[in-house]
């Protein structure tokens, strides 16, 4: 949504979205680099380039969501915490599609994809987890059934911080 400047219609381009912090995926890995604008040259710039071209530029793309923001073992909870308050204060629901992340955010969106069989779900962090080994997140019963991680207590997967609004996991 952008405002419209009262002189001339003008518009004001949003600020920015803040992204929701993650940990570190893994020490020693490269960072992301952000993305650069081809070098121009002059043979790009002719006569019939229109100077209100170059000085509304369009917007830029979305970065790529290849990477992963965070990679590691997944487990679940179900029937033992079962309508037991979470650390963000709501009962537990083992049926409802949520999560527990040490740092993420209550509320947020995550997508959470298998690294084994590709599939993928979206779930709401609303509590604190988990509190062992290299375990990345923590799924309830029915997140876990949609991973088809039933039965296998850990599985390895890619977690994804969804922006405000974002519903859909990224493209493999």
């Amino acid at each position: 949504m952008s405002a419209e400047h009262p002189e001339a219609g003008v518009a004001q381009t949003p600020a920015p979205v803040p992204k929701v912090a993650v940990p570190p995926q893994r020490a020693g890995k490269p960072a992301k680099a952000p993305l650069a604008d081809p070098p121009r040259s002059e043979a790009t710039e002719t006569e019939d380039t229109v100077p209100e071209a170059r000085s509304n530029p369009a917007p830029p793309t979305a970065p790529s969501r290849a990477q992963a923001d965070q990679v590691g073992l997944a487990s679940w909870y179900g029937g033992k915490f079962h309508r037991r308050r979470t650390a963000s204060g709501e009962l537990f629901d083992m049926r409802a599609l949520t999560a527990a992340h040490p740092t993420l955010p209550f509320g947020s969106f995550v997508c959470v994809r298998s690294t084994v069989n590709g599939r993928t779900v979206i779930v709401r962090i609303n509590d604190r987890g988990p509190h062992t080994g290299k375990r990345v997140i923590d799924l309830s019963r029915a997140a876990a059934e949609e991973l088809g991680m039933i039965g296998l207590g850990l599985k390895p997967v890619e977690l994804f911080a969804l922006q405000d609004g974002e519903r859909d996991c990224p493209e493999p």
